[in-house]
């Protein structure tokens, strides 16, 4: 098995954060923190704000954060005056800003939600949109984000991702593949976008056939792309996983339950799209009283406990808790080999479910990879472990301390 000193030899050089900027954001007013990379132990009450760095750090990541936050809702928000409701900030806008170290080199990412006005029915509307820039200069894409800093997370509402229904672990899929292909982030905002516009024309009982024909025509050939990207990615994991099994947490298969990728398994990519495109094609007249074409946007994640020969939804949550944190160690190490530099993790309440055996195999297994993580927790003590291998921060009164 592959030890995690064989691991951290392909890492030359550390990367992470050494410098984070928080202005305006969540209940953050002003917030700098400048952190070593190693693990990042941060405590406090619930509500005290946490989650709130994590979210931040994910935002300098292309897509929308850790939380799917929409904009309006990152800004602060303080206490009125009168009352005990709350009011926006006179400084309505957010930004995050990072100094990050990508192995021996440095650069500067920034985000922030920036007021724009554009004039409908002869008034003036204000609206917010998201900008990027790397090292002082506007990019016009976050997908550009990718290729400084890659984070891997998870959160307390993933602990239930194997149960409901397919959207949360489709987006979990597609997190994994963007780390890999960055491409990939590009392809579905595209294919949503296309999709959402497909809908619409048809919903409105638009006729252009030329219009909708031409649609289909990209959704189907962006389509096929996704649902390679993602078989490419899932194969090369398992394969990992296969011949590296941890000692710990359980051995798994991963699965995609989906038409589209299915059909790439035994067909040609270009019949695939054929096949795509003349089912977007027939659809047209029943999409509205059944929204459930077979595409890559109803594509299912499986996850297999391969020991018990049992499907991840079936497990205890202990056991889901392990499955997923087995898929996070495979995907963090196998990045690792791919890219030659070290993600971010960024781990919200991730002990929970976990025993005090399991708990303490993740955190060793963090400390060796030799990578930063911030780690959020309500119990300092349940990182003993790590009480020489990290920095310790309490969160309080919208401020965070070092202990």
């Amino acid at each position: 098995m592959m030890a995690a000193y064989q691991i951290s030899e392909v890492v030359k050089e550390k990367s992470g954060v050494v410098r984070l900027t928080l202005t305006d954001f969540r209940n953050y007013a002003s917030l700098r923190l400048e952190p070593e990379i190693c693990p990042i132990i941060i405590t406090g009450e619930n509500g005290s704000g946490k989650t709130n760095i994590l979210e931040a750090i994910s935002f300098l990541t292309p897509g929308r954060g850790l939380r799917s936050a929409k904009m309006a809702d990152i800004k602060r928000l303080t206490p009125a005056v009168v009352g005990t409701g709350y009011v926006e900030s006179k400084n309505f806008s957010w930004a995050v800003s990072a100094d990050i170290i990508k192995n021996s080199e440095e650069y500067t990412l920034a985000t922030a939600a920036q007021k724009n006005a554009k004039e409908n029915d002869d008034e003036w509307h204000t609206f917010e949109r998201r900008i990027v820039q790397i090292d002082g200069q506007k990019v016009s894409t976050q997908a550009e984000l990718g290729k400084y800093l890659s984070a891997i997370w998870v959160t307390p509402q993933m602990d239930r991702i194997f149960l409901g229904g397919p959207q949360p672990r489709r987006s979990f899929l597609d997190r994994i593949v963007y780390t890999f292909d960055l491409e990939h982030a590009k392809r579905t905002s595209t294919f949503e976008h296309l999709y959402k516009e497909w809908y619409r024309l048809i919903k409105n009982g638009v006729k252009d056939n030329a219009w909708l024909l031409s649609l289909e025509e990209q959704m189907a050939a962006i389509g096929v792309s996704i649902a390679a990207a993602r078989r490419e990615i899932i194969a090369r994991l398992n394969t990992f996983i296969e011949k590296e099994p941890d000692d710990v947490f359980p051995n798994l298969k991963l699965e995609l339950d989906g038409k589209i990728e299915q059909m790439l398994d035994t067909h040609p990519a270009i019949d695939v799209e054929d096949y795509y495109l003349n089912s977007l094609y027939q659809s047209r007249k029943n999409i509205l009283q059944n929204d459930s074409i077979e595409g890559v946007n109803r594509t299912d994640f499986k996850v297999y406990f391969k020991k018990k020969n049992m499907p991840a939804e079936l497990c205890s949550t202990g056991e889901q808790k392990s499955l997923l944190v087995s898929i996070i160690l495979a995907q963090t190490k196998c990045q690792i080999l791919d890219k030659g530099f070290t993600p971010v993790l960024l781990l919200d309440e991730v002990t929970t479910h976990l025993d005090d055996i399991k708990r303490d195999a993740l955190l060793e297994k963090i400390r060796d990879l030799n990578l930063q993580a911030f780690i959020t927790s309500t119990d300092r003590n349940a990182f003993k472990i790590l009480k020489n291998d990290a920095e310790f921060f309490e969160v309080k009164n919208n401020s965070v301390i070092k202990r």
